[in-house]
């Protein structure tokens, strides 16, 4: 085997490796996640927390009018969020919740589940 081989095999391997590392950090975080929403709704109280698309993580908050989201803080287009963990922006944001689900959030959900199936 040459040298040469032997460090592409270096780097996939160090790129597996960080790969596993950034998921097992992940699925941490949402493990934590779901523990604190487990404890608040055993207090009675019930909260939605934003999720970043990208990194899985809690450090979502909304973009100021300033720094580009006057429409946003208006009403006349969805507001922007970022990330502070990974820098992402965007408008649609992913919410936890603990909030118990009426019959009318099922539905909403099994009609959202079918439209992305026909897709």
């Amino acid at each position: 085997m040459s040298e040469r081989e032997q460090k592409k095999q270096k780097k996939k391997k160090k790129k597996k490796q960080r790969v596993v590392l950034e998921t097992e950090q992940v699925e941490s975080e949402v493990s934590e996640l779901v523990e604190v929403l487990e404890g608040l709704e055993k207090e009675k109280k019930y909260v939605d927390v934003q999720i970043c698309p990208h990194c899985k993580s809690a450090k979502v908050r909304r973009v100021k009018s300033m720094q580009g989201d006057a429409l946003g803080h208006m009403g006349l287009a969805p507001p922007k969020y970022e990330c502070k963990k990974c820098g992402w922006r965007g408008k649609l944001v992913v919410k936890a919740s603990n909030k118990p689900t009426t019959v009318k959030d099922v539905v909403i959900m099994a009609e959202a589940n079918e439209a992305e199936c026909k897709e």
